[in-house]
C-alpha cells in the first residue's frame, strides 16, 4: 500500500478562567483566573522502521488532544502533548484541498508540522489595569486545525531493477541482498517493490528496489503501471535484467524503455546498466549472439549473469558500486509549497442570518467560542461581547439586514436582546 488519505485534527487551547483571590488576610484579593493550557499539535514524522502505508488502511482520522482549562489561584491548564505520526522514509504529503504538496520527507526522523494546535485563552490575571482592578472576563482557546491530507510513498532506492515478469529481479535481488522477496515460476509473482540492501567493499550500503514486472501498456495505467513506474523516479540509475531464454529479449527490452519514455522523459534518460539473464540455460554461441544484438542497437554497460548460480555476479556488483559513487541523485521534480495552513488557527469568519422574524442567528468559530466563557448575568462580561461583536463588524451586520429594538440575537447558547446604541442615548 503506498497511497492513504487521512484526516488530522490538532487540540483546541484550552478556556482561560474567571475567579479570585480567596485567601484569608489578602485584601481585596484581585484577579487569579488562570491561563489554558496549548492544544496538541500534530506532526508527521517519517522512520526506517516502516515500508509501506498499511497502517492507514485501518486508521485514517489521528486527533491530538485538546488543552486543559485555566483553573482559580492563577493555576495554568495542562498543554496536551503533541501527536507524531510516522511514515515511510520517502513520503511525500498532499494537501488535498488545495492540491500542493507541503512535504517530501526523505530522511529518517525528518518531520513536518502538519496542523498547530490552538493556543490556550488567558485568564483574568492578564486583564488588570490600574483602571480596571477587578477584570470580569477572559478568553477562550483557540481552536485546532483540521484537514486531509494524502500520503503518497515512492520508495528511496539507489538502483531500481526493470524487467517484464519472469525476468528474474527477485531471484538478482536475493542473491546480491538480504531480502528474501517470493519467488516462483509465474508471471507477478512479485506484486509489492521489494528493497534490498547490497553491502559495499567498505561496509557501507546502497539500496536496490526490486519493481515489480511492467508489461506493455503500463505507462497507460495497464496492469499496476502507474502504481509501480513511480517507485522508480527516485532512483540514480537503472539495471534492467532481461531473460535470456526469451524468443527475443531484444524486443523486450525495448518494451519496457518505450513504457518508460511515454510514462515520464526524464526516467528514460536515467543511466541504465543491462543484464542478460539466465545465461546458465544458454548456450554461449546465442549468448554472443545476444550481446551483439545489443550492442548493434546502441545498448551499453552489457552484462551477463546468472541470478541462480551467481555466475557474473561479483562483476555486476562492482559496476553498481562505482556508479552508486558517480551518479547523483536526481532532484525532485515537483515544489514544494510553503504549508501556511498548518499554523492557520484562525477562525475569525461569521454569518448572520434571519431565523424567523424575531430572531437573528450569529454563526462563526471565534464569536461562538467568545460566548462560551460569557455569563450573561454579568454586566461586564456582556458589554465586552457586544463591543467584540461591533469590532468585527457584526452589529452592523444586523442592521444592515433589519434587525429592530427588542429582537432575539442567538450566538451559540446564549440569547440576548438587540437594543440600539441610539435608543440609550436619547432616554439619558
Amino acid at each position: 500500500m503506498d497511497k492513504a488519505k487521512i484526516r488530522i485534527v490538532s487540540g483546541k487551547g484550552g478556556n482561560g478562567v474567571v475567579a479570585w483571590r480567596r485567601e484569608k488576610f489578602v485584601d481585596k484579593g484581585g484577579p487569579a483566573g488562570g491561563d489554558g493550557g496549548n492544544g496538541g499539535s500534530v506532526y508527521i514524522i517519517a522512520t526506517e522502521s516502516l515500508s509501506t502505508l498499511m497502517d492507514f488502511a485501518y486508521k485514517t482520522v489521528y486527533k491530538a488532544e485538546n488543552g486543559e482549562n485555566g483553573f482559580k489561584k492563577s493555576m495554568h491548564g495542562k498543554s496536551a502533548k503533541d501527536l507524531y505520526i510516522n511514515v515511510p522514509v520517502g513520503t511525500i504529503v498532499k494537501d488535498l484541498k488545495t492540491g500542493n504538496i507541503i512535504a517530501d520527507l526523505t530522511e529518517h526522523e525528518q518531520k513536518v508540522l502538519v496542523a498547530k494546535g490552538g493556543k490556550g485563552g488567558r485568564g483574568n490575571i492578564h486583564f488588570c489595569t490600574p483602571q480596571n482592578r477587578a477584570p470580569q472576563y477572559c478568553e477562550p482557546g483557540e481552536p485546532g486545525i483540521e484537514r486531509e491530507l494524502q500520503l503518497e510513498l515512492k520508495l528511496i532506492a539507489d538502483v531500481g531493477l526493470l524487467g517484464l515478469p519472469n525476468a528474474g529481479k527477485s531471484t538478482f535481488i536475493s542473491r546480491v541482498s538480504a531480502a528474501k522477496p517470493k519467488i516462483a515460476d509465474y508471471p507477478f509473482t512479485t506484486i509489492v517493490p521489494n528493497l534490498g540492501v547490497v553491502r559495499r567493499h567498505d561496509g557501507n550500503g546502497y539500496v536496490i528496489a526490486d519493481i515489480p514486472g511492467l508489461i506493455e501498456g503500463a505507462s497507460d495505467g495497464v496492469g499496476l503501471g502507474h502504481d509501480f513506474l513511480r517507485h522508480v523516479e527516485r532512483c540514480r540509475f537503472l539495471l534492467h535484467i532481461v531473460d535470456g531464454t526469451e524468443e527475443n529479449p531484444l524486443n523486450n527490452y525495448k518494451i519496457i524503455n518505450k513504457e518508460l519514455e511515454k510514462y515520464s522523459p526524464k526516467l528514460a534518460n536515467l543511466h541504465q546498466v543491462t543484464a542478460i539473464n539466465k545465461i546458465d540455460a544458454i548456450e554461449p554461441d546465442r549468448l554472443e549472439e545476444l550481446k551483439q544484438e545489443f550492442i548493434q542497437a546502441g545498448v551499453e554497460d552489457i552484462f551477463t549473469i546468472s541470478a541462480v548460480t551467481g555466475q557474473g555476479l561479483d562483476e555486476i556488483k562492482n559496476k553498481l558500486e562505482h556508479l552508486v559513487d558517480t551518479i547523483p541523485k536526481p532532484e525532485a521534480d515537483y515544489v514544494i509549497c510553503e504549508d501556511l495552513e498548518a499554523t492557520n488557527n484562525d477562525d475569525s469568519y461569521w454569518e448572520v442570518y434571519k431565523a424567523d422574524k424575531n430572531t437573528y442567528i450569529v454563526d462563526g468559530g471565534k464569536i461562538i467560542r467568545i460566548s462560551q466563557v460569557i455569563n450573561t448575568r454579568n454586566t461586564e462580561q456582556v458589554i465586552r461581547l457586544q463591543n467584540t461583536m461591533r469590532a468585527m463588524g457584526i452589529i452592523d451586520e444586523l442592521k444592515r439586514i433589519g434587525i429592530q429594538n427588542g429582537d432575539t440575537v442567538v450566538i451559540g447558547k446564549i440569547e440576548l436582546e438587540y437594543w440600539d446604541d441610539e435608543m440609550y442615548k436619547q432616554e439619558f
